[in-house]
């Protein structure tokens, strides 16, 4: 089968080296000549771990390429999918600018039959709204069909995810494309896959609801920490305890310093605005979202306590990114906690094992190292604020000999507490009084 991705996103690239593994002649199509000529080049312009290989297998077995052609991808394709990305507006509400407007270009080319994905995250009753638009710019009424296709991709565990995924939604209101999208996924029945076949109302929903369920544990568990801290509990049991009850389960049962990257919060803005055009109010949406901001808010006041105040004082921020194994800080914490810190009067020295250039697109004007040694240099206070697995066995000797006063602010609980304190450091961590 020929398949045309377009965007070479952190999506649409996944998406199309993974489909190309699966046997398929894929295209991924992209606007931006430079991001081609990388990609044709062997160099990946994005951080995701397995995924160059993918891409190096499937090009030269030749059933991988990359174009900025997209006529010529749509002609020769029965299925495109739309990768491109869905930015925020000021309201929350999402802006579909960059998928109106490949649609409208791909109405224009198609000359027979089409089945069109969109694997984009989009508000619900986009795809009814797209089928019209191609009507409009395909004066030739030839046929195609609108079929929504969610990913549920998670940021350095992609590649397995789209592989070996929980589950593959469809949405679409015709057999015909039904039966042409559950071939491109057949190679994931021997691995028994649940294929949710429903209405593209339905699949737009079920993205949403997902990622809206997950980010609620997430600030649940904030929330259950925070009052641990201040009754003298300890949510590391009470989480492991909580997830042994099957119908919660264990997973996002992790305090921090909040949630942040290009879904959570920009999903749950957009299914608030959303639920506000239809008239109801998505009390539990907002909720999450202000738990959220104060649980990085919460980060610097423990720290202004801490030290007595910001001003003045040097501090080590170690991890950039919103979680490990990627280089994406796009609502990161840290980004939001370095920034506080700094308008306090903090001197602040950061390092990240694959985000610093992305921080200092971001952050120009704080500290960045090249390992957490140097960063840790004069530091009055250590903030561990990504979990990276280098950070899980940091020398505390070292450490020790190189800051300022020997303190660790262990947002994720990574560390024991009465261990790091028999190494002579004063400890601060989330929900283990």
């Amino acid at each position: 089968m020929n398949i045309c991705v377009v965007g070479t996103g952190y999506v649409g690239l996944v998406a199309g080296t993974c489909m190309s593994d699966f046997g398929m002649n894929v295209i991924c199509v992209d606007s931006d000549e430079s991001k081609i000529n990388m990609l044709n080049n062997g160099q990946i312009p994005i951080y995701e771990i397995g995924l160059s290989e993918l891409v190096r297998r499937n090009v030269k077995q030749g059933r991988l390429k990359f174009s900025t052609d997209l006529k010529e991808a749509v002609t020769r394709s029965l299925v495109v999918f739309i990768g491109v990305g869905t930015p925020e507006n000021d309201d929350g509400s999402s802006n579909l600018t960059q998928v109106r407007q490949v649609v409208a270009e791909i109405a224009g080319y198609i000359t027979d039959y089409k089945v069109i994905v969109i694997k984009s995250t989009v508000p619900v009753g986009t795809s009814r709204e797209l089928r019209e638009l191609v009507k409009q710019h395909n004066k030739a009424g030839v046929e195609f069909d609108i079929v929504s296709n969610p990913e549920f991709l998670r940021e350095g565990a992609a590649v397995g995810d789209f592989l070996r995924p929980d589950r593959v939604i469809i949405g679409a209101d015709s057999e015909r494309a039904l039966s042409i999208i559950k071939e491109i996924y057949r190679p994931l029945y021997l691995l028994e896959t649940p294929i949710v076949s429903t209405t593209n109302e339905t699949a737009e929903m079920i993205k949403y609801a997902s990622n809206t369920m997950l980010a609620l544990k997430i600030s649940f568990i904030n929330e259950i920490a925070n009052i641990c801290d201040k009754v003298g509990a300890d949510v590391y049991k009470v989480a492991t305890a909580v997830g042994m009850d099957k119908r919660i389960g264990p997973k996002f049962l992790h305090p921090g310093p909040g949630f942040g990257g290009s879904c959570f919060p920009k999903d749950i803005r957009a299914l608030v605005s959303t639920a506000e055009s239809v008239g109801y109010d998505f009390q539990i949406g907002k909720a999450l979202l202000s738990v959220n901001e104060h649980q990085k808010e919460l980060v610097v006041k423990k720290s202004r306590d801490f030290l007595g105040g910001l001003d003045g004082k040097t501090i080590c921020l170690l991890g950039l990114s919103f979680k490990p194994l990627t280089d994406d800080v796009r609502e990161a914490p840290a980004i939001h906690i370095a920034r506080r810190l700094k308008d306090e009067g903090a001197v602040v020295q950061a390092y990240d094992p694959a985000a610093l250039e992305q921080a200092r697109a971001q952050l120009p004007d704080i500290n960045y190292h090249d390992d957490y040694l140097s960063a840790a240099k004069g530091a009055d206070l250590v903030i561990i604020a990504t979990e990276w697995h280098e950070f899980r066995d940091l020398d505390f000797d070292q450490l020790k000999s190189l800051m300022n006063s020997p303190a660790i602010y262990d947002t994720r609980n990574i560390y024991d507490p009465a261990e790091v304190r028999k190494k002579g450091f004063k400890y601060i961590c989330t929900g283990r009084h």
